[in-house]
Order: C-alpha cells, then structure tokens, then sequence
C-alpha cells in the first residue's frame, strides 16, 4: 500500500485508557458505574461500605436498619450514577448526599422506631444566598483538588461523611495517631488554598 492510500485508510479511534479501578478517584468509579462497570462498582463498595455504614448506625439506632439503609445506599448509586456531574465536584460528597437520603427514607418507613433524622435548614435561601453557597462550594471543592490523594479522601470522609477521627481511622484502616496527623496538614492545606480563592 502506497503513502497516498495509507492516508486514506480510516483509523480505528482508541478508547480513552482508563486507570485500574484501585487507584481510580471516587468520581470516576461513579462515572464509570454509570457505563455499567461492575468492577468499578465494586471498588467504590469497597471503599464506602464501613463509612456508610458508619454514618447510617450513627442515626439510626437498630443495626439491622442501618446495614438496610447501607445496602439502599448503593442501590441507589447503581441507580443513579448517571446523575453525577464531576465538573460540580468530587464523588465523595455526591456519594453521601445519596447515602443521608437512604438513612433519611429508612428513619421515616412507619415501622421504624425513633430515629434522628438530619436536621434540614429552615426557609429558603434567596438569590443572592444560593449565588454565594455556590460560589464557596466551587472553591471549596477546588481547593480539596489540590490536596494530596490521602488527604482530600480523609477531609470527605470526615466532613460530607460525618466520621469521627476513631470511624475514620477503622474506616481508612490506619492509626489514629495517623488520622489526626493527616488532619492536621490536610486542614492547613485546605486554609491556604482557601485563602487563595478569597475565602479565608
């Protein structure tokens, strides 16, 4: 074949290379459950479960509800992982924001017994009030972008997660002595960015 008809010869387009499903971020393994990836769905159970779980036995007082309210969770992100955007954020916080909604939904079925239920602001924000949350949520998740991968996953865990530094340390398998170290330069890490982005 000669060099003209070489170059007439359709290429074959190459899929995107993808990261193996261990060293994925959170949000790709969302992204790519959406695609119908077992093995990436699997990765993000193994991740969340003991977090999740951890987050679901904190409000719901029956174990057997909150392993329920676990199982739903990731139900409900095999669901609907198609509605996660990465360029609003990390996957961690859309994660948890599907997990409260299980714990919620499982705190409020009539055969429940009394649960606390996550408290919920009062009224509606006015234009200008979303327009600045959204600005700070933009910066925020910005600045976790520039964190080390051990850091930032540790900063979701404990602030979208609501983990203690005891839940996380069994929940990241580390020590706890770790735990408040890794916190401790993540959230100085986390003051400068912010400062950087006018948010000090």
């Amino acid at each position: 074949m000669d060099h003209a008809a070489a170059e007439l010869t359709p290429q074959t387009a190459r899929p995107p290379r993808l990261h193996p499903v261990e060293t994925a971020t959170d949000g790709e393994l969302i992204t790519r459950t959406a695609a119908g990836d077992h093995r990436a769905f699997d990765e993000l159970y193994r991740r969340f479960r003991r977090p999740v779980l951890s987050l679901a036995r904190r409000h719901l007082p029956d174990h057997g509800r909150a392993e329920d309210a676990t199982q739903d969770t990731f139900a409900a992100i095999w669901r609907s992982a198609r509605t996660y955007r990465p360029e609003r954020g990390a996957g961690a916080p859309w994660l948890f924001t599907v997990a409260r909604n299980a714990v919620v939904n499982q705190a409020r079925r009539r055969d429940a017994p009394p649960a606390e239920v996550f408290d919920t602001p009062s009224g509606d924000p006015g234009p200008a009030e979303h327009a600045e949350s959204e600005w700070a949520s933009w910066c925020v998740h910005r600045a976790l972008e520039a964190l080390p991968e051990h850091e930032r996953r540790l900063i979701e865990l404990a602030y979208w997660g609501g983990l203690s530094q005891s839940e996380l340390a069994s929940a990241l398998n580390v020590p706890l002595g770790t735990v408040k170290t890794r916190t401790r330069r993540a959230l100085t890490r986390l003051a400068g960015e912010l400062e950087r982005e006018g948010l000090s």
